[in-house]
């Protein structure tokens, strides 16, 4: 059972208490869909003890993602896997100069064991690296394309991933399809620390990759 599926304590982790200091930037966008969406509860912790990583679980408390980084370092690839630990994408940070702060998102195939980067991305994300007070788009984290850096199927992240307080936006439609947000105890007198924390996804945008979203901001603004 994961700590925060049965909100019986009074914390979480030693690290996952939200003092109530703490300020948190409120996203008033909420996700806009015509189905039910996907609620998934992310902790940024590793099942593993010798790994840094995340576990990501449905409503239910079952296991549905995790990640495991061994290396302890700043990863050049990260590999997001199912419960049962097949690889589902990679992401790869691109050493181009004129990519520079962009990932590559693949589509991940398992041979033996191992998991076999393919020739191209499907997908890129590029952090924002004009961001300041001055400039209009300053709430802009990140940009994502479809490969190769399709803006017709393109989507920009606003907010605050430390805040945990974002939103994933569809470009052409100005729609919100997936929604970063503080999780909320159901208990009285319990608080989740930002380690803890929802990810609402629509029903026409894939999980998975909602999931390998989040890696990335956590590469480019948790370090």
């Amino acid at each position: 059972m994961f700590p925060f599926s049965k909100h019986r304590s009074r914390s979480v982790h030693g690290d996952d208490v939200l003092s109530s200091t703490q300020p948190i930037v409120a996203v008033t966008s909420i996700v806009e869909t015509g189905g039910a969406c996907t609620t998934l509860t992310v902790w940024r912790k590793s099942l593993l003890v010798s790994c840094e990583g995340f576990t990501v679980i449905d409503s239910n408390g079952d296991l549905i993602y995790r990640v495991d980084n061994y290396a302890r370092t700043r990863p050049e690839e990260l590999i997001l896997m199912d419960k049962d630990g097949n690889s589902v994408l990679l992401m790869h940070r691109t050493k181009k100069i004129t990519l520079a702060g962009s990932w590559g998102i693949y589509e991940a195939k398992d041979t033996n064991g191992e998991a076999k980067v393919p020739k191209s991305p499907i997908w890129y994300m590029r952090k924002n690296l004009k961001m300041n007070i001055l400039s209009t788009n300053s709430n802009i984290l990140a940009y994502v394309y479809s490969a190769p850096f399709d803006k017709k199927n393109s989507y920009v992240i606003k907010g605050s991933y430390r805040c945990k307080s974002c939103k994933i936006m569809h470009v052409p439609s100005n729609r919100t399809v997936v929604e970063i947000k503080r999780k909320e105890a159901r208990t009285k007198g319990v608080r989740f620390g930002s380690d803890v924390f929802d990810l609402v996804v629509s029903p026409d945008f894939d999980t998975g990759l909602a999931m390998a979203l989040v890696l990335l901001l956590d590469q480019m603004f948790s370090k």
